[in-house]
């Protein structure tokens, strides 16, 4: 008897390892003429960023050169060759203080002609008009103006558009 249970535990023994070892191995379950072994390196796929072939200008901001800052003054769709000079603008906002407002407003601001008419407006952030601080006609050069804000503007984040002729600018300010 106890032969036979040598046996058969030899046997059970190896036909664990015979089916460990078939289970293990994949290409006993592919069809033969799919196994195709390469010692080659394979080249790596480059991947290559589509052109877009168009007679698109490129997107090139105006800078501020007035001051120094190097915050966007504009949007231009243009060459650099065809851009407008800071000389040649009619407005240029240099500084808007004390930002956030409390009650008293304070802006610096450039006109490049005698006579433009000047228009400041608050505007919320859906674009409805809150206040018109000034309208009047402002004589060429930097020039200071302080406005009080008005006591039926609420807390909150707002926008100032300065328009000059057939130029405007829009700052956000904020008011506590």
């Amino acid at each position: 008897m106890k032969l036979y249970t040598k046996t058969t535990l030899l046997t059970k023994l190896a036909c664990t390892l015979c089916m460990v070892l078939l289970c293990s191995v994949n290409s006993w379950s592919q069809q033969a003429d799919s196994i195709k072994i390469s010692l080659k390196n394979r080249a790596k796929k480059v991947s290559r960023i589509p052109e877009i072939k168009a007679n698109i200008t490129p997107y090139k901001p105006l800078y501020m050169s007035i001051g120094g800052s190097g915050l966007f003054n504009s949007y231009s769709t243009t060459p650099r060759a065809a851009t407008v000079t800071p000389k040649d603008k009619l407005l240029t906002i240099v500084k808007i203080y004390p930002n956030p407002v409390e009650d008293q407003l304070n802006i610096i601001l450039s006109i490049g002609k005698d006579g433009t008419q000047t228009t400041i407006k608050i505007i919320d952030l859906l674009g409805n008009e809150v206040a018109t601080l000034s309208n009047e006609r402002l004589n060429a050069g930097e020039q200071t103006k302080s406005f009080t804000i008005p006591s039926r503007i609420n807390a909150g984040i707002y926008f100032l558009r300065v328009i000059a002729g057939t130029e405007s600018q829009v700052k956000r300010i904020s008011v506590l």
